[in-house]
């Protein structure tokens, strides 16, 4: 069965030389790993995500707008209503002031059939 070593260094057969040349060198620039693996960051994933967060936004607002509309025409349908009823209340006022008084009274009830009364009896006390 054979034994391999990898990367460790050999033992003091050989002496070694040192393995960074002498000399100015340039600072190294540190690389990211995805990069270094050939992975490059995937734009497309973040703008799709962009594009579905606004578009979110947007249906939020119009549901929104939408409500506030709906509610603005039950407001006005309540305010017409309430109209109405008003004007309906000063009718019925009318009719009543107006049917009240004595001489509308004797007329209803002559259309209904009731004649006048004649003069009182008056009865003496004993």
């Amino acid at each position: 069965m054979a034994v391999y070593e990898g990367a460790r260094p050999r033992g003091i057969v050989l002496p070694r030389g040192p393995r960074i040349a002498e000399g100015p060198t340039l600072g190294r620039r540190r690389v990211r790993g995805a990069f270094r693996a050939g992975r490059r960051t995937n734009r497309l994933g973040l703008i799709l995500g962009g594009i579905v967060v606004a578009f979110m936004l947007a249906f939020f607002s119009l549901a929104q707008q939408v409500r506030v509309s709906a509610t603005g025409m039950d407001i006005g349908r309540l305010e017409l209503d309430r109209q109405q009823l008003d004007d309906r209340v000063l009718e019925l006022r009318s009719d009543l002031n107006r049917l009240g008084r004595e001489p509308a009274i004797r007329k209803l009830a002559i259309d209904a059939g009731l004649g006048q009364l004649d003069a009182p009896l008056v009865l003496t006390a004993r």
